[in-house]
Order: C-alpha cells, then sequence, then structure tokens
C-alpha cells in the first residue's frame, strides 16, 4: 500500500503563523507532508506519537528555518535525513536548492522516496553514511551540508565536513546547549576542517531553534585527499517528480 492509499491516524497540530510564512505558496504540500508525518510516518515508526501535538513548530517549523542560512542556488545534502527532517520541509521551503537526502536505513529510504513522490518534490535519495568513502564518491562535494539530531558537533563535523566544498558550510540544527557544544568540540571541528563557527538563532517559544553554522576552512584535510570524490551514480537515487523546479 502506498502512502497516499493510506488514511492518516490523528492529524498533526495546526500550521503557524511561522509555517504559512516559512511556506508560502508550498503551504499546502507541507501540511500534505504533516499528515503523512502523523499517518503512515507514525504506524512505519519515523515519528513518535508524542510529537504529533508539536509537529509544525518543533519538526517542520524548525527544519524549514535552516533555509534562513543557506545561500541561493546552493547545493544541499542533508545527512541522516531520517523521517525528511530536515531535507524535505527545506525543499518545500526553498525551492531553488538541489537537495540530496542521505540515509543509511533501506525501510526510511523507501519512505522518502514515496514522500518525495507523493508532494511532486525533485530530490535525489541515496541510501548511505555520510562517513564512508563510497558514500562521499556518489553524492560529491555540496555548498551545504544539513544535519538533525545526528551527533554531538565534534562528531558530526568529521563525517560531514568532507562533503562540504572548502568554503561552503555546514548547517547543523542543535538545542539550546548548542554554544556550550561548540566550545567542547572546538579542536574536533578544527581539526575536522572547520573555520568559523557560528550560533544562529531564530524563532521563539516552541519554534526556538538554533543553527550551528560551520564554515569549511579553503585547506583540505587529509581525508579528502585520500577520496577521489566526485558526483557518480553509486547508490543514487532520482526520486519520481517534478522534472523542473522552475516550473
Amino acid at each position: 500500500m502506498t502512502l497516499g492509499e493510506q488514511d492518516r491516524l490523528d492529524g498533526p497540530s495546526s500550521p503557524t503563523p511561522e509555517a504559512v510564512e516559512l511556506f508560502g505558496d508550498a503551504l499546502p504540500r507541507a501540511q500534505r507532508y504533516a499528515e503523512l508525518l502523523a499517518g503512515p510516518g507514525m504506524e512505519q515508526g519515523v515519528i513518535g506519537p508524542r510529537e504529533l501535538p508539536r509537529l509544525w513548530n518543533r519538526h517542520l517549523v524548525n527544519s524549514a528555518w535552516v533555509g534562513q542560512v543557506i545561500p541561493e542556488d546552493s547545493t544541499v545534502v542533508d545527512v541522516g535525513s531520517g523521517a525528511g527532517l530536515p531535507g524535505i520541509p527545506l525543499a518545500l521551503a526553498r525551492p531553488d536548492l538541489r537537495i540530496t537526502l542521505l540515509e543509511p536505513m533501506a525501510r526510511r529510504v523507501a519512505w522518502l522516496e514515496e514522500v518525495a513522490a507523493a508532494l511532486e518534490l525533485d530530490v535525489t535519495v541515496v541510501r548511505g553514511r555520510a562517513e564512508e568513502r563510497e558514500t562521499r564518491r556518489a553524492v560529491g562535494e555540496a555548498d551545504v551540508v544539513t544535519a538533525r539530531a545526528v551527533a554531538p558537533m565534534g562528531r558530526l563535523a568529521a563525517w560531514t565536513l568532507p562533503l562540504v566544498r572548502p568554503g561552503g558550510r555546514l548547517a547543523a540544527l542543535k538545542g539550546a546547549s548548542a554554544q556550550d557544544e561548540v566550545r567542547r568540540d572546538a579542536v574536533e571541528l578544527r581539526a575536522a576542517g572547520g573555520g568559523d563557527v557560528e550560533v544562529v538563532t531564530r524563532g521563539a517559544g516552541d519554534a526556538l531553534t538554533h543553527i550551528v553554522v560551520v564554515h569549511r576552512t579553503e585547506r583540505r584535510t587529509r581525508n579528502d585527499r585520500n577520496d577521489s570524490v566526485g558526483s557518480g551514480p553509486p547508490g543514487q537515487r532520482r526520486s519520481r517528480g517534478r522534472k523542473d523546479r522552475s516550473s
């Protein structure tokens, strides 16, 4: 049974004023995504039932805010995409971006592909782990890598900065302790190729969002030199969806 054939369970919370502003014309598709998460998504275990009352603020709006730190027309890799957060809300809010959803679990890869098709999103879905050389060759180097609830900053930077082109950035969604985490992992961030780091705060209340932005240095690390990174096809799947983002 496809996602479109499944009835939703208890409905998600209603869109907030921030959601209306962030998603604009894509709000109906964002609402459909919320319904998919609340129904088949909960059935498949990609999101828990306790999250439904705060689905918009804690998940969709929180994810869409990351678009505020991403330049126009960027290539983006969303590492550990899972339920599609932040990658799918980001794709809805920022159709100018070219987004790859990277996820290691086969059942979640299947979920991401079905959701992308249901929402007519032109995104790429890749099964793999950011720290694996084969994955790095499959996805190539991106302008921006995003991540949400994947790992502590030091470990996350070691895994993801090799996917970021020199001069690009990692944008990680973190909790209220973001500043403390950055200070604690400062040595690891530099060792992974990180340069300037800033914590950007957006929203308020339940929608308060902390984005750790790590700018990639121009110098290349040993891991980069060892990896012959390209944009070849291994592990790559193109979702069914729109053919042309500009349409």
